[in-house]
C-alpha cells in the first residue's frame, strides 16, 4: 500500500532537520551542556525554602444552604472550594499575621483533596520551624474566622425569627381582643376564629425555630494533621531546574544550529557540496581512511619515528568513479580542476590512480580551457567554501565548459590517467608481407607526446639479418 505524498514530504523534512542537527551536533551539545550547567548553578544560587502543611477537617455549621448541593465533585454538604478561597482570603491572612505579631504574612496555598472534607493549608518559609508555626497560625485563623462568621449568622437568624414571632404574637393578641367584641355565629366571628388558628400555628412554628437556633452547636472544624517542621527543603527542585535548563539549552542549541548552518559556507561533507552548490557528487573519496584501507609503514628516524602512510581504495570505488566520469563526459577531453589550487601538492599521501579512456587536461596548458569538452572538480573537504566552488563553476560556464560533477576528497587526491587501449596483435609474417616495419619510437625520433595523444606500447625496432648459410 502506497503512502500519500504528504507523508513522504513530512519524512523528508524530518530527515533534513535531523541531518542539520547531525552537522551541527557540536553546537547543539554545547548549548545543552551550558543550559544544564546554568540550571544547576541557578539552583545552587537559589535559597532553600521549606513548606509545612496543616490539614483541617471542615464541618457543617447550622442549617445547610440550598446552593451547597452534593455533586460528583462535591461529596459533602458544604462547598469546600468556597472554603478554600475563604482560607486564603485577606481576612484570614490578616488574622494570622495578627496572631504571629507581624504586619503582613506570606500567603498560604490552600488545596482540597478530591472526595474529602479536608483543607490542606501549606505555608512556605526560609526556616522549617517558621513554616510550621505560620501554617498552624493560618489554620487557627481560618477556624476562628469560620466560628465567628457562624455565630454572627446564627445571631442574625435568631433576631430575624424573634422579630417575626413578636409580630405574630401581636397579631394574635389583636385577633383575640376582636373576637371578644364579635357576636358568635356571624361571618366576622368565624373569620376571626380562623385567623386566630393560623396565627397560633405560626407562633408555635417560630418558637420551635427560635429554640433550635439557640441550641445549635457551632463547630467550624478541627485540625486533624498539625504542621511539623519539614526535614528537607521543598525548593529549589533538582528535576525542575535541571530539566528547565536542559530544555532551554536544547531549544537554544537547535536555534543556534539552524542559524549557523544557514550561515556556514564551508564544505565539510560530500552532502554539503550538493546542498550548497547544487553540483552532483560522483564519488566521495573521504572514506578511504577506514580500517582495512589504510596501510602504514614506519621508518626509524632519530629522535623518533617517521610514519609514512599510503592509502589504497577499494577497486569498486575507483571503477565506479571512472564509469561515472566516462558516462557523464560529452567528449573526449576532460579538464580536472582542483579546489583549492594546491590540493595535489599539499596532499600528505600518494594519490590514487584512476584510469579512464579520456584525454585528461590539468589546466597547466593555456589551451586546456579552450579544448576541454567537460570539467570535473576535485573539492577538498574542509578547505574550500561553497562560494569558491560556485565561482569556479561560473568561470567554467563563461567558457562553455559543462561540469559533469564533483569528487569529494580529504587526504587522498585521485589522479586520472589515460587508459592505454591494447592494439590488435599482428603476426610478424604479416608485417613483413605488408612492409609495415616500426623502425623507431617517437622518443627516438624526437617527437613529444601531448596531452591529447594516447601513448602506444613500446616495441623495439626490427632489423633485417645478414644472409648466411641455409
Amino acid at each position: 500500500m502506497t503512502q500519500p505524498p504528504d507523508v513522504h514530504a513530512r519524512r523528508g523534512e524530518l530527515a533534513d532537520h535531523l541531518a542539520l542537527l547531525r552537522r551541527q551536533w557540536l553546537v547543539l551539545v554545547g548549548c545543552v551542556v551550558v543550559g544544564g550547567t546554568a540550571g544547576l548553578g541557578l539552583m545552587r544560587l537559589t535559597p532553600s525554602a521549606y513548606t509545612a502543611v496543616t490539614q483541617v477537617q471542615v464541618m457543617p455549621i447550622g442549617a445547610q444552604e440550598p446552593g451547597n448541593q452534593v455533586t460528583a465533585r462535591q461529596r459533602e454538604s458544604l462547598n469546600l472550594d468556597t472554603e478554600a478561597q475563604v482560607a486564603a482570603s485577606a481576612v484570614v491572612t490578616g488574622r494570622a499575621a495578627k496572631a504571629l505579631g507581624l504586619t503582613t504574612a506570606e500567603p498560604a496555598e490552600v488545596t482540597v483533596p478530591p472526595n474529602s472534607s479536608v483543607l490542606a493549608i501549606a505555608v512556605t518559609a526560609a526556616d522549617p520551624q517558621t513554616a510550621a508555626v505560620r501554617s498552624t497560625a493560618y489554620a487557627d485563623a481560618y477556624l476562628a474566622h469560620r466560628r465567628d462568621s457562624a455565630l454572627t449568622a446564627l445571631a442574625e437568624q435568631q433576631q430575624a425569627v424573634l422579630g417575626k414571632l413578636r409580630q405574630v404574637n401581636a397579631g394574635l393578641d389583636a385577633t383575640i381582643r376582636r373576637l371578644a367584641l364579635l357576636v358568635r355565629g356571624t361571618p366576622d366571628h368565624t373569620i376571626a376564629l380562623q385567623r386566630q388558628s393560623v396565627l397560633n400555628r405560626q407562633a408555635a412554628s417560630l418558637a420551635l425555630k427560635y429554640d433550635a437556633l439557640r441550641t445549635v452547636a457551632v463547630t467550624p472544624g478541627a485540625v486533624i494533621s498539625p504542621a511539623v517542621p519539614p526535614s528537607e527543603p521543598s525548593s529549589p527542585s533538582l528535576p525542575l531546574y535541571l530539566g528547565t535548563g536542559l530544555m532551554a539549552g536544547l531549544l537554544t542549541g537547535a536555534a543556534a544550529a539552524l542559524i549557523r548552518d544557514r550561515l556556514d559556507i564551508r564544505l565539510r561533507q560530500a552532502a554539503d557540496v550538493e546542498r550548497l552548490t547544487g553540483l552532483p557528487v560522483l564519488a566521495d573519496l573521504s572514506c578511504v581512511t577506514e580500517p582495512g584501507l589504510l596501510h602504514e609503514r614506519s621508518y626509524a628516524v632519530e629522535p623518533g619515528l617517521l610514519h609514512e602512510r599510503s592509502y589504497a581504495a577499494e577497486p569498486g570505488v575507483l571503477h565506479e568513479l571512472a564509469c561515472a566520469v566516462v558516462a557523464a563526459c560529452p567528449g573526449k577531453r576532460l579538464l580536472v580542476c582542483a579546489l583549492p589550487a594546491d590540493l595535489r601538492s599539499s596532499s600528505p599521501v600518494e594519490p590514487l590512480a584512476v584510469s579512464a579512456p579520456l584525454t585528461v587536461l590539468d589546466g597547466t596548458d593555456v589551451r586546456d580551457l579552450a579544448r576541454a569538452d567537460a570539467a570535473l572538480l576535485l573539492v577538498g573537504l574542509g578547505r574550500v567554501t561553497a562560494p569558491e566552488v560556485t565561482a569556479a563553476a561560473r568561470r567554467l560556464g563563461r567558457h562553455d565548459v559543462p561540469i559533469i560533477g564533483v569528487v569529494a576528497v580529504t587526504d587522498v587526491v585521485p589522479t586520472f590517467v589515460p587508459l592505454l587501449e591494447p592494439r590488435p596483435h599482428t603476426p610478424l609474417g604479416k608485417l613483413v608481407a605488408t612492409g609495415e616495419f616500426p623502425t623507431a619510437t617517437s622518443a627516438e625520433l624526437g617527437i613529444s607526446t601531448s596531452a591529447e595523444t594516447t601513448p602506444l606500447p613500446h616495441m623495439p625496432p626490427l632489423r633485417r639479418s645478414r644472409p648466411g648459410p641455409p
